[in-house]
């Protein structure tokens, strides 16, 4: 372990490598409310955060497992359910008077075409104005779900139905 005088033990989520700082710094500074997106293996997370000097405060969120409530019956880790997560919070914080956001992947590695993105263009066309570029969301039949299954397709245009008429 270090010591000495001028040694400053770093903070305790840079520590076990949750938060960049310096990254979240530079979000803060936009002034603009924060798409939060977290990808597991299982689940997408998409969180719709202000900044407030007691901590950030989620207007709207979005998990991949609320899916099944509108018929989705596959994997909730998927590419065609991020972007379904992404579409749904993107619905969500148009209700609650959201029109512009920062993206925030966190540590995730930005990837072209990856799950990340996918939730990023469900955001952009659930009418969120979110800053990207065109090249790096996947293509249509990614995010349809035609690498995976021919039923996912179909089940996912019944699901995008079901969430236009919410």
């Amino acid at each position: 372990m270090k010591h000495g005088p001028r040694y400053r033990v770093p903070f305790r989520r840079r520590r076990i490598a949750k938060t960049d700082f310096r990254k979240r710094k530079k979000l803060l500074r936009s002034k603009l409310p924060r798409a939060v997106v977290r990808n597991s293996n299982r689940y997408t997370r998409v969180q719709f955060a202000t900044f407030g000097m007691q901590g950030d405060f989620v207007v709207a969120s979005a998990v991949s497992k609320e899916l099944e409530s509108f018929g989705w019956k596959h994997s909730r880790g998927t590419t065609p359910a991020a972007y379904l997560t992404g579409y749904l919070a993107g619905k969500r914080a148009s209700k609650a008077g959201i029109t512009k956001a920062v993206l925030d992947i966190g540590l995730h590695n930005p990837t072209r075409g990856s799950k990340v993105f996918a939730t990023l263009k469900g955001m952009v066309d659930a009418g969120i104005d979110v800053p990207h570029s065109e090249e790096i969301l996947p293509s249509e039949d990614r995010i349809k779900g035609k690498h995976l299954d021919a039923k996912i397709k179909a089940d996912f245009d019944k699901v995008m139905k079901k969430m236009e008429a919410e």
